[in-house]
């Protein structure tokens, strides 16, 4: 999309410029994004620094240090050097208010060192599990010092997360780095996290080989990026959408060498006849993207009760009339995840209807995580911000821009960035983050 302010910014030349006459614009960095399939050594070429709360390397830092070095980084042994690409910080020690000041020392000199799209992890514990109401308080700092960090390391086109370790999630770390601190992860920033237990091994090169993927909504946008991205990871991707949009999704299906399907999710039987095809065709799914949706914008007093109830059937109540439908074919250790949306978190004005639906959704994911864990399946949320689209085009000139300016990065997202936090919520190694909330928003101001 035509972004002026990003085009600029790619420009030394004018940001120097324009930093020089004193133009007080804020230009956004042009983030670093991965293309092509998962690399075995994700992190080559980024330099990291780790830390602790301990006085000596603490064992989970040790261990952080060679799952980073396998990833192909180069972890620094000392401080005094320039362009960091990643600081992780392992805070699942700290215990006390006092103790925070482990924050301000390892961060404070090391941020002027930062380069752009660098990489920021801090490591801490859930604070409903600590053992004081101390305790509690130094582990829930954690979230505020992440988040604020976020927003003062975006202008950079850098990022960074928390990440709330149970007992015995060690070893989710591995996959959750590599992805994390990677240029897949580019328009994910201020998000905290809850990683669980991971069992097993798994593949982090064609990590979804022999799986199959359902997308609906495929034809276009993030649904396109999606199967595109799921493909590129070996699943034979299963494309849906509307009968009207037949050509277009049969196109996306030829390109990526998937399948397609036609059925309008509005329509109640639609359901019961999508799960027959899939058993039919493939005896089971291992993937479900609900992504299909659809916007009717309008202040709540000049909004009809029609443009309400399409908002709501199709975004929320078509979504649970699909995972009945398929409750008997998602097989185990199978991966849903839902779009929803920073409107279903924050709200937005014209969008009662819209953000009802996607917060529907966020409560659904939440709820339904604990049936699905019996089964070693796990479903998740991914909340898309200002995203790049045909619709963020058509939204007005002062309403795009502001929605672009106001998060972290200074900029909206692509569809892409949006498919690969599914893919790596699809994968193997994603399976420690069950009933998540994944923002995909550049850490947008608005909202939680």
């Amino acid at each position: 999309m035509n972004d002026v302010l990003l085009r600029i910014g790619e420009s030394r030349g004018a940001r120097k410029l324009l930093k020089t006459l004193g133009v007080p614009v804020p230009l956004p960095v042009a983030l670093e994004r991965a293309t092509g399939p998962w690399e075995q050594l994700p992190l080559s070429g980024r330099a990291i620094l780790i830390g602790s709360a301990a006085a000596t390397p603490s064992v989970l830092a040790l261990r952080v240090g060679q799952i980073l070095k396998d990833a192909g980084a180069e972890v620094l042994p000392t401080p005094n050097v320039a362009g960091v690409g990643g600081l992780v910080f392992d805070a699942t020690e700290l215990s006390a208010p006092a103790e925070l000041r482990a924050l301000f020392d390892f961060f404070q000199p090391l941020l002027s060192k930062l380069r752009p799209s660098a990489r920021v992890v801090l490591l801490g514990r859930p604070p409903a599990q600590a053992e004081s109401a101390a305790h509690a308080a130094a582990q829930s700092a954690l979230e505020g010092f992440s988040r604020s960090l976020a927003k003062e390391i975006g202008k950079k086109g850098a990022t960074a997360q928390l990440l709330r370790l149970a007992p015995g999630a060690e070893p989710a770390l591995a996959p959750l780095l590599r992805f994390l601190i990677s240029s897949r992860s580019a328009f994910i920033t201020g998000q905290v996290l809850s990683v669980g237990t991971l069992a097993g091994d798994f593949r982090f090169v064609q990590a979804l080989r022999s799986k199959v993927a359902l997308v609906t909504g495929a034809a276009r946008g993030i649904g396109l990026a999606t199967a595109q991205s799921l493909a590129a990871e070996g699943a034979h991707v299963v494309c849906l959408d509307r009968p009207e949009d037949g050509q277009a999704v049969h196109e996306v299906a030829k390109l990526i060498g998937g399948s397609a399907l036609l059925f309008d999710l509005s329509d109640e039987t639609a359901a019961p006849a999508l799960a027959r095809a899939l058993a039919d065709q493939h005896g089971g799914v291992d993937i479900v993207v609900h992504n299909a949706g659809v916007t009717r914008d309008k202040t709540l007093m000049r909004m009809s009760l029609t443009q309400w109830q399409q908002v709501i059937d199709i975004n929320l109540a078509a979504v649970l009339r699909v995972v009945q439908a398929l409750s008997g074919l998602l097989r185990e250790g199978g991966r849903e995840i839902c779009l929803a949306s920073v409107a279903g978190i924050a709200g937005n004005v014209g969008q009662t209807n819209y953000a009802a639906a996607k917060a529907g959704l966020i409560g659904y994911v939440g709820r339904r995580a604990a049936e699905l864990a019996a089964r070693k399946a796990t479903i998740n949320a991914v909340a898309p911000g200002l995203i790049e689209t045909r619709l963020t085009a058509a939204m007005p000139l002062f309403v795009r821009e502001a929605g672009r300016r106001l998060s972290a990065l200074g900029q909206g997202g692509q569809p892409r960035d949006v498919a690969e936090a599914i893919t790596f919520l699809a994968s193997p190694g994603g399976g420690a983050l069950n009933g998540q909330v994944l923002r995909v928003c550049g850490g947008a101001f608005l909202g939680a």
